[in-house]
């Protein structure tokens, strides 16, 4: 399905366009073009729809289940301590599978017309279009299906009593990263851990793509290995 030599027509629908780049994608799509205006995706209007999430969707919808699963512990028995504990071990685990997922799932290579077209829809056009406002956060649609096996998984490791309060944790810390991810790319952090988080960020769009795969914490990175070099060790290299 792949046609030698396609070139992209941005002024139509684009998800079933970039899998006839094949080989070519990769470097399409990292040819980032800066601009709030994004693009279409689909002819069709709700699939079209289902594409598009304002930032405060993520802590209007989600924020009320955090609360409610805490609520659940504590009304199980768990302490407040004990619950502050558990969700902010959740709050820790989420912070490597944002870096794992940004990492090994959002950044794999993709080859033929179908991955290419899967890692469009799940990260591609963040690249390809790194201001799109209404595609920086994660459809809540796609999140509450993906919620219901971590949700049986997460049982499966701890009591009920624990396991709430846990999962509770790691949607914070999804719901941190989703608003965190949108002010770094919307926002004007002039100082601080923002606006370093900033720096780390746009240089893994714009100059190192293999590099700074954490969004809420350059944690991760520290340990592996993956934190954008700063100008002061570019100088020295």
């Amino acid at each position: 399905m792949v046609v030698q030599g396609f070139t992209v027509d941005l002024n139509k629908p684009l998800v079933f366009q970039v899998g006839h780049l094949g080989d070519a994608y990769e470097e399409w799509v990292h040819q980032p073009i800066v601009s709030k205006d994004g693009p279409r995706f689909f002819a069709n209007g709700f699939m079209e729809f289902l594409t598009l999430t304002p930032w405060w969707a993520i802590p209007s919808i989600w924020v009320p289940v955090v609360c409610w699963f805490a609520s659940t512990s504590v009304n199980m028995g768990l302490p407040i301590p004990a619950l502050a504990a558990t969700m902010l071990v959740g709050i820790c685990i989420w912070t490597f599978m944002e870096y794992t997922l940004h990492r090994f799932v959002f950044h794999i290579k993709p080859s033929g017309y179908w991955s290419n077209t899967f890692h469009y829809l799940i990260h591609g056009c963040h690249h390809k279009h790194p201001m799109d406002g209404m595609r920086l956060v994660f459809p809540p649609a796609a999140t509450a299906i993906l919620l219901v096996p971590i949700w049986n998984l997460v049982k499966l490791l701890a009591p009920l009593m624990y396991s709430s309060a846990l999962l509770a944790g790691g949607l914070l810390g999804y719901v941190m990263y989703d608003c965190t991810h949108y002010y770094l790319h919307h926002g004007k952090p002039l100082t601080g851990v923002s606006h370093h988080l900033k720096r780390f960020h746009m240089d893994h769009h714009f100059k190192i793509q293999d590099k700074g795969f954490g969004i809420t914490s350059a944690f991760w990175d520290r340990v592996f290995g993956t934190l954008p070099p700063t100008k002061t060790s570019k100088k020295s290299s």
